[in-house]
C-alpha cells in the first residue's frame, strides 16, 4: 500500500539520511563492529549533516521541528541499514525531549549546542543490576549537600555508556525513593568519582557501546538538577511514549527489509531443482508475514501521524511497541528459517537481523510490561 503519511520535505530528508549512511556510517560499520564502539567522528559528521536535535530550537542549533515524522524517517533508514550501533534516535527521541522540555535557559545553553553539533554524545541511566522495568526498585542516590548532589550507585546496560559526555542519571533524592522521591542528576564527562565499567559484551548491535556506570561520591552541581526536585517518576513517564514509539517505527522497518530481502532469497534459491518461492509452504510463509508487516504498517503510520499531532497516548504507544517489536522478532526468525545454513552465517543480513533485533521487546519496556499497561487502561 502506498504510504500517505509523508510530504516533499519529508521525502527529501530521506534521501539526506541515505546519503549519510552511504558516506559516514556504512564504509566503517564492519570496523565499529570489531571495535565495540563507534567513531566520535561519526556523531560530529551527523551534526554537519544536521541529522542531530531534529526538535531542538534553532537558537541551540537544532533543525526546530517537532514533527515525528522525520525521527520516524531517520528510525527506518537506519533500521534498513543495519546501522544500530550509531544510536541517533537514542540521543535525539529519548534524550531530547528531557533537555528541551525540562532544562532551564541556562542549562539549554550549555548542553544544547553541543548535543547539535555531536560534539556532546548524551546517555540516561535509570537500569541497575537490582532494578530494570521496576522503578521503584532504584537504589542510586543523590544526597542534598546545600551547594551540591553527593552521588553514590551504579547502573549497567547504558547505551552510549561509553561516549557518553553528559549522562542523565535517575536517583533517590528522598529515603523512601519511588514515585515521588526520585529526580534526574546530570553528570557530565570528568566528574571525579564518576567511572566506566566495561563495554558490555552484547549477542547483537555491538558498535553500540554499552556499558556500567558508577557514582563514587560524585560531586554534582546543584544547578545540574532536571526538572524537579522528586519529580523524575512524572518527567519519565511522559516522555516514554516517545521512545516506545522509536522503538515500534525501527521494528516495523526491520520486519518489512527481512521480508524483502527473503522475498527475493527465495526466488533466486533452488532446491529440489526449482526455486524455493515454487513451493506452497514457501508461499504461505511470504504471504502470511506480507500480511502482517502490512496490517501492522497502517497503525504504525496512524501512530506516527497521532504522535506528530501531540495526541498519541501511553496506551496506543505501548501497543505499537509490543505489537511491532514482537512481529519483528518472529519474521527474524521466520526468514532465518526460510535461508536455511546461510540464515546462520553472519555475513548474511538475515543473520544480523536476528540477533541486533533481539533487544527490541527488552528495552524501553519489556513486552511483558507493556501488555500490563494496556490491560490496565482497560480493566481499571
Amino acid at each position: 500500500m502506498q504510504r500517505q503519511i509523508f510530504t516533499e520535505e519529508h521525502d527529501a530528508f530521506r534521501e539526506t539520511v541515505r546519503a549519510f549512511l552511504a558516506k559516514e556510517v556504512l564504509p566503517h560499520y564492519e570496523q565499529w563492529e570489531r571495535d565495540g564502539i563507534v567513531s566520535r567522528d561519526a556523531w560530529l559528521a551527523a551534526g554537519r549533516a544536521g541529522l542531530l536535535g531534529l526538535a531542538v530550537p534553532e537558537e541551540y542549533g537544532g533543525g526546530g521541528s517537532t514533527d515525528f515524522r522525520y525521527s520516524a524517517v531517520l528510525a527506518e533508514e537506519f533500521t534498513r541499514a543495519g546501522a544500530a550501533g550509531l544510536a541517533i534516535g537514542l540521543h535525539n527521541d529519548i534524550i531530547g525531549p528531557y533537555l528541551t522540555g525540562l532544562a532551564t535557559d541556562e542549562q539549554k545553553r550549555r548542553w544544547l549546542p553541543g548535543f547539535c553539533s555531536g560534539e556532546t554524545i548524551t546517555a540516561i541511566a535509570m537500569t541497575e543490576p537490582g532494578a530494570g522495568s521496576d522503578l521503584q526498585g532504584i537504589r542510586t542516590t543523590a544526597e542534598d549537600r546545600g551547594d551540591h548532589w553527593l552521588l553514590n550507585g551504579s547502573k549497567t546496560f547504558i547505551s552510549n555508556g561509553i561516549l557518553a559526555d553528559l549522562v542523565i542519571v535517575v536517583a533517590k533524592t528522598t529515603p523512601e525513593g519511588g514515585a515521588k522521591g526520585l529526580s534526574l542528576i546530570v553528570v557530565e564527562r570528568g566528574a571525579e568519582g564518576f567511572e566506566r565499567g566495561r563495554n558490555l559484551d552484547k549477542i547483537g548491535q555491538k558498535s553500540q557501546d554499552t556499558a556500567e556506570l558508577f557514582f563514587n561520591d560524585v560531586r554534582v552541581p546543584k544547578e545540574n538538577l532536571l526538572g524537579e526536585r522528586d519529580g523524575a517518576f512524572i518527567h519519565l513517564m511522559t516522555n516514554l511514549a516517545q521512545e516506545r514509539m522509536g522503538i515500534a517505527v525501527a521494528g516495523i522497518a526491520a520486519a518489512e527489509h527481512l521480508l524483502e530481502i527473503t522475498t527475493q532469497y527465495v526466488k533466486e534459491r533452488e532446491a529440489f531443482g526449482r526455486p524455493l518461492s515454487k513451493l506452497q509452504h514457501i508461499r504461505f510463509e511470504i504471504a502470511e508475514m506480507a500480511t502482517e508487516c502490512a496490517v501492522t504498517r497502517t497503525f504504525l503510520d496512524r501512530c506516527i501521524v497521532d504522535h506528530s499531532d501531540g495526541v498519541l497516548d501511553a496506551v496506543h504507544a505501548s501497543m505499537a511497541k509490543w505489537w511491532a517489536t514482537e512481529l519483528q522478532k518472529r519474521v527474524a526468525d521466520r526468514c532465518l528459517q526460510l535461508h536455511g545454513g546461510y540464515g546462520y552465517m553472519s555475513e548474511y543480513r538475515v543473520a544480523k537481523a536476528f540477533t541486533d533485533g533481539r533487544i527490541q521487546t527488552i528495552y524501553g519496556g519489556t513486552t511483558e510490561i507493556m501488555k500490563e499497561i494496556i490491560g490496565r487502561s482497560l480493566l481499571a
